[in-house]
């Protein structure tokens, strides 16, 4: 490696993936790969271990996912920068707002890769060009209408556990209703599921929860 070269640290659970952006980099002068790991705890160990000016992180991994891994990076190892490359365009808004300096799709070219690299460790943004439309767009799209007080007693049901017939016995409605409050809440909160309802409802405060 060149003196000065990046160091970097590729945290992907998949292991195949992992050895794959591995190969890409390994010809990579201006780059030293110090570590791997499969999972975001092993992945805090190494930057605590080994400084690294970059941290390439995937999303979805076991132990500790690529959001929190993330935000725990940003505010223990503030020099480490962490840059998303993951295979999924799902999870943007939160990658950004736990404090990723970037954000890449598995479909990148080595050459966008290296670059990408270099821009992050210099802190500056980088986006995919798929990934930085739908910021865009979503920064564009209207202000989502608030949820009305059935709907949120509807999420507050459907947080507690309840099937739809069991909602419809609490609120007294027929269960063709709380399908059709379900649907119009998922439109609300941009989600295709009643998990993800119930976990944007509470990221957003919608929904409080007790302990």
């Amino acid at each position: 490696m060149s003196e000065g070269s990046l160091r970097i640290v590729v945290v992907d659970d998949h292991t195949v993936m992992r050895a794959g952006v591995v190969a890409l980099l390994a010809a990579e002068d201006s780059i030293e790969i110090v570590g791997e790991a499969g999972d975001g705890r092993a992945a805090l160990e190494l930057v605590e271990r080994y400084d690294p000016d970059v941290a390439l992180v995937d999303l979805r991994m076991p132990v500790l996912d690529g959001v929190a891994t993330t935000a725990e990076i940003v505010v223990r190892f503030p020099r480490t920068r962490v840059l998303i490359l993951t295979t999924y365009d799902t999870d943007i808004e939160r990658g950004v707002e736990a404090g990723a300096i970037g954000y890449l799709l598995k479909d990148t070219t080595r050459e966008q890769l290296v670059d990408a690299i270099h821009s992050a460790a210099r802190g500056e943004t980088v986006l995919a060009p798929r990934v930085a439309e739908k910021l865009v767009a979503r920064m564009r799209r209207p202000a989502q209408d608030p949820l009305t007080d059935r709907e949120t007693d509807v999420l507050n049901a459907v947080a507690d556990g309840l099937t739809n017939a069991e909602i419809g016995r609490r609120l007294v409605i027929a269960e063709a209703t709380v399908k059709t409050h379900l649907l119009r809440l998922f439109a609300k909160l941009d989600v295709n599921d009643r998990t993800r309802a119930v976990v944007v409802a509470m990221e957003r405060g919608l929904l409080r929860r007790p302990y």
